[in-house]
Parts: C-alpha cells; structure tokens; sequence
C-alpha cells in the first residue's frame, strides 16, 4: 500500500479557494496527476474557449457586495462608468419606479404637508387651516388607499388631528368596512386610536361593532392585538366590552350576540346558570383561548385578565380545574403573567384570589415573584390590592416584612427613609403603609376605594378556611416589623409631612399605632410648631408666591396637634377618646415649643389645640398655661365676641338688607370655650 501523503491536509485546502487566486494542490504523485495552475484572477474571467475547449468552470466568486471599489450590490459598472454615475443612474431608477405606482404624486404633496404641519409651534394658525384644507382635498374619496401605505397614513393622522368634528366622522364613514384591515397593519392601527380618543360616541359606535365576530382571530394578531385591547380597555361601553368578552366563550357567541329581552352580559356564571349543559365546552373553549395567549406572552392585554378571572370565578375551589390553571399561571417563564395581572381591575383580584385559595408554598411563590415590583405596585390603583392581601392572609409574618418591608419602606440599617416621605401622599401609596395601622377606616378608604373594601371583606371571608394565625396577631407582628422605618421617617421628615392633610394624618396613624421609642419622632413632630403664628411678610416676598403659612393657621395641623394631645382616637360609639398604652404625653412635649406664642395660638385658628392642653389628663403646666390666659383674659374676650359681617367678607349688599349689618359668624369658638375653663 502507498504511504499516506506528508501533509494530510493537502487536499483539504483546494476546497477553500476564495476564487481570487486558484493554488497548485500539492501531492505525492506523479507528474501525470500534476494540475495546470491558473493565473492570478485581475477581473476577465479565464476560459480555454479561444483555444477550441470547453470552458472551464470557475472557482466561487465574492458577492459583489464585497467587492474592492464599494459600488452598489450586484451592478457592475459599464464601461468607463464611475462609482458616482453608478449611484445616480440607480437613484434615478427608484425615482422611476416610485413615480409609477400609484398616487405617486398626492403621496408626494401629502408627506410635504405633513411635514410642515407636524411642527405645531412653528405653523400660524392660518397657515395651518389653509394645509388641513389642501390635505383633506387631496384624500378625500381616497382615504382607504392612503392609510395602508405607511409613508402616507401620517398625514390622515394629522388630517384627523387638526379636523373639525364633520371632517373626522367624513373621514370615519369613509374607512367603513376597513377596519378590521387596519388593525391589522403596522402603521394603520394607530389610525383608528386617533379617531377613537376624541370622544365622540357616533364614530365609537361606528367603529367598535366591526370587530364583533373577529376577536379570536384579532387578539391572537401580533399587530391587531395591542389595538383591539386598548380599544375594549378606553372606548368601548360595558355594553360593547360585553360583546367583545362573549366571543371568548365560543364560536356561537360570536355569531349570536343578543341575549334575553336586548340584555348583553358577559358574566359567565350567569351564562351558564341559563345552559348548564354548555359548561364543559364554554370552559374548555375559554380555557385554550387564554393558554395560546399565555404560550405566546401576550400577557398583557385587560381583556384577557378579564377573561381569566370569569375562568376562575367558575371553578370549584378544591377542584383538578383550578389547581392546573394555578399551575398554569404561577408557571409562567420569569412571571410576566403575574407581574402584568397586576396592574388591572380583573388580574389583581385574580391575583388576590390565587393568595387567598393558595396553600403556604404557592402564597411564597406568587410573592417572590413580585419581587422589585412592590414599590410601583403601591402607587398603582388596582396593584396596591395585592399587597393588602399579603398583609392578610399569609401566616408567614417573617417572609412577608423581608419581602415587603426593605422595598417600600426603605432598610432599617440605611436610615433612609425617603421613600415614606413619597408614600404618605400618594392616594394609593398611603393605604399600603397604614392599612396596618388604621384599619378599614373611611379616612384611609374614601368613597372612591369602596371597591376595595368589597374585595379585602371577600378575601376575609376565604381565609377562615384557608389561614390558621389569628388576624390580630398577624397584624400585630406586621407592625412591630414596620414600625422602625415608619417612626425613622417621622422623625426625619415632620415638615415636609405636616404640610399636607395626608401627611398629617400618616403622623397621627404612626404615633397613635406604631410600636417602640416614639420620643425622637415627637420632638420632631413638636418642632414643626415653633415660631410666629402671624409673622410679618419680608420686604422682598412676591405677592404672587407667598411663603407657607404657619402650621397653626392649616386645619390639617390643628387637627394633628389636637388629636395627639388627646393621645387617641375619637369613638363615635361612645362619645369619648379612647387613649392609648402607653400615652404619648405630647402635651408636656408641645407646650414648651409654643409657649411663648401661646394667646396667638388661643385667639387663633388652632384654639382647640390650646384648649386641648387643658383638657389633656396628663398635662403636667395646667396651672401654669391657665394662669397666662387669666392675664389675657381681654384679648380672649375680644376674640370671642369678634362679628365679622358681610361687609368684612367684601360681598355686595343684598336686597332688603343693610350693608354690613348682618353678623356672619360668632366669633372664635376656641377662645368662647377658654374663657369657660377660665370661670370653672
């Protein structure tokens, strides 16, 4: 047998020639197997077809796009044709083609006008009527063929944004038919948003009723879908949202849209109380809907929330059917679904469910997963929800503070707590961070939060089967966990706090409810109330930006020095305060801040403070304080008996009645009430 060649590899690198320069293979064999080796390639192809032969196949050339002297992909040049006459000939080309299709020319004047209207601020007032007027005659008649070309269909928008109400349902009655299409286009979709946030009911009632029987396939669009779900979010009526919300139950509900006597409703139960025997099909069908959304992470669309929830609502608590939609949605990759489920009506009371129904794991599961989120879900109208169930129904008081706690409230150890400070007035934020301490009272739970209060009754009710902690005792260790970071921020912050109604009442809550050292957070609340009630106005103050005034004369900081002198809350029940353990002694702790201005604070907005101190039981100056009255006794008498009339109000006369005769008011009630103490 012949050797093996010297170099192995030999043959291997013939197949790696770039076709520039074609090498002599090298081998071991004799000269008859010895190969002719081509010429250095300098651009003219080599071929034995002069010479009678067949022309020989050449090695694989570069792409053109490689190619040394940098002119277009796949043109050669003509012969003696520069690089700069390549480019213009091909720009004259594309202008060619352009100009042959079809509204080549309008497309034109349409993107010129767009273009100078775009710039709102740099555009008079009547040029731009005069270009809103020259752009609606180039597309009326043709809108259709304008807004599914994408260069074009910015200036329908703009049309539409500067139109007059008939110039837009012109332009809506036009589009009818097509927007089923629309939605479905890259650019197009954000046509129909235009139309739809101007708020007219006639172009709504126009538009939405297109995409009845076509929302399977529209919300599993990657473009239709982000369109279709912002418009049953914002536009849609409940009636329409009904509609819409059907069609996930099955195919009928697409095609049969009215229920009994005209009444629409998509609450599931009530569909399947009327045809129980549709209930495993309405379930499967909705089932599979919400799991191709879920497998494809469109997770964020409220109507499939809304779907979800119905789903669940549906099911036996203790059932295979809810455990394996648990499942599914706790097994989302990186807990988007969770995260996004979050921030609506349905998802977070979908979310507060699955806490509530869940066992100690799955509780732990869904919390970690809304790990770095709890502060933005404090601020958000429906997210906040879910936090107050964790407050209420995970046993786990330790997992619940660690998780929590450090996030929204700031560390501990870092004294920090700046976050408080931007929690205390926030609507949403506020609830979360005293929910613990004042409870479902109507201060923290206002009208506008009456929904809240019918979930957290709901989540109540679920958990005398599924939590074993007493509720007390839960909440007592969340407060003695909370209570560091709330106190630090007290004492850190009073006078950025005491210059709200909000924040004076995150105070009261902390003191009155809080647990630990509350002297530090005292004095700091205290000190807010040095100083001149009535100070003098420096000679440079603008009038137009006037300094604060002092805490005595707001009714939040009355209101605040007030209640923490009383050292509790007022019972209605019981016509008293109920005080208390330990008291807070904030009477001792105030009266020397104010005491030098003390017959300002009596003849003034905050009375009932002053009048307070006397009351308090603990108040150890009593005789002192009494004894500065009784030498002012005058000014308090003058304060009490003060008329202010109509005139003093600066309001005009009124018919039959003497200018500035009628008493308005009866002086300071505060002082009236003083001077009483002073006679007992």
């Amino acid at each position: 047998m012949a050797p093996r060649s010297a170099e192995p590899n030999a043959k291997r690198k013939a197949h790696y020639n770039d076709g520039s320069r074609a090498k002599k293979a090298k081998t071991v064999t004799g000269p008859k197997h010895k190969k002719v080796e081509a010429p250095e390639s300098n651009g003219a192809s080599f071929s034995d077809s002069e010479d009678g032969g067949a022309a020989l196949k050449q090695g694989k050339q570069p792409p053109a796009s490689a190619t040394s002297n940098g002119h277009a992909a796949g043109k050669a040049l003509e012969k003696g044709q520069t690089s700069r006459e390549a480019h213009a000939k091909q720009k004259q080309l594309a202008q060619e083609r352009k100009a042959a299709k079809p509204l080549a020319d309008e497309v034109a004047r349409t993107k010129k006008l767009w273009e100078r209207l775009r710039r709102k601020s740099h555009v008079p007032k009547e040029e731009r009527q005069q270009l809103v007027d020259e752009l609606f005659s180039i597309i009326t008649g043709r809108i259709k063929d304008f807004v599914l070309k994408h260069d074009a269909v910015r200036a329908v928008q703009t049309a539409i944004k500067y139109a007059t109400p008939v110039q837009r349902k012109q332009i809506a009655k036009e589009l009818q038919g097509a927007y089923a299409q629309l939605a479905e286009s890259r650019y197009a979709k954000f046509l129909i948003g235009k139309l739809l946030v101007q708020n007219d009911t006639e172009i709504r009632d126009m538009i939405i009723p297109e995409f009845y029987g076509k929302v399977r396939k529209l919300i599993n669009h990657s473009e239709a879908s982000w369109i279709l779900d912002d418009i049953y979010r914002g536009a849609a009526t409940k009636e329409q949202k009904a509609h819409m919300l059907r069609e996930w139950y099955g195919p009928e509900f697409a095609l049969f849209r009215s229920g009994n006597k005209g009444e629409v409703t998509a609450d599931l139960s009530n569909i399947l109380a009327e045809e129980p025997s549709k209930r495993a099909t309405i379930l499967k069908y909705l089932c599979d809907m919400t799991n191709n959304l879920i497998q494809k992470k469109m997770t964020g669309f409220t109507m499939l929330h809304d779907a979800m929830l119905q789903y669940f609502l549906n099911l036996k608590p203790d059932s295979e059917e809810l455990k394996e939609f648990a499942e599914t949605i706790k097994g989302d990759e990186n807990g988007d679904l969770l995260k996004n489920m979050a921030f609506t009506k349905s998802g977070a009371r979908l979310a507060c469910l699955l806490l509530a129904y869940g066992s100690a794991k799955d509780r732990k599961q869904i919390l970690k997963t809304y790990k770095d989120t709890f502060q933005l879900m404090c601020g958000d109208p429906h997210a906040h929800m879910i936090l107050l169930a964790a407050y209420d129904l995970i046993d786990d008081t330790v997992l619940t503070s660690k998780s929590i706690f450090p996030e929204i409230f700031g560390k501990t150890d870092e004294k920090d707590p700046r976050n408080i400070l931007a929690l205390a007035n926030d609507p949403n934020a506020r609830i979360v961070s005293l929910y613990l301490l004042g409870g479902q009272s109507k201060s923290l739970f206002p009208s506008s939060h009456a929904d809240d209060l019918e979930l957290l009754s709901e989540l109540h009710e679920i958990r005398k089967t599924t939590s074993k902690k007493d509720a007390e005792v839960r909440r007592k260790e969340l407060v003695a966990a909370m209570s560091p970071q709330l106190l630090a921020a007290v004492a850190a912050f009073p006078r950025e706090l005491v210059t709200s109604s909000f924040g004076c009442q995150f105070i009261a809550d902390v003191l009155l409810s809080a647990v630990g050292d509350k002297t530090a957070a005292l004095e700091a609340v205290a000190s807010t109330a040095a100083g001149e009630p009535n100070p003098a106005l420096p000679e440079d103050a603008d009038p137009l930006y006037p300094p604060p005034p002092h805490i005595s004369h707001t009714p939040h900081g009355g209101k605040l020095y007030k209640t923490l002198i009383a050292g509790g809350r007022f019972d209605r029940e019981t016509g008293t305060v109920k005080r208390i353990d330990p008291p807070l002694n904030f009477a001792d702790v105030l009266y020397p801040v104010i005491k030098e201005h003390i017959v300002q604070w009596a003849v003034g907005p905050s009375s009932f403070t002053v009048l307070g101190l006397l009351e308090a039981p603990d108040f150890s100056s009593k005789k002192e304080l009494l004894k500065l009255l009784k030498s002012e006794k005058k000014t308090l008498e003058h304060a009490a008996t003060k008329v202010e009339t109509t005139a003093d109000s600066g309001k005009p006369k009124s018919k039959g009645k003497d200018n500035g005769s009628k008493p308005k008011s009866g002086g300071n009630q505060g002082a009236r009430l003083l001077l009483e103490q002073l006679r007992a």
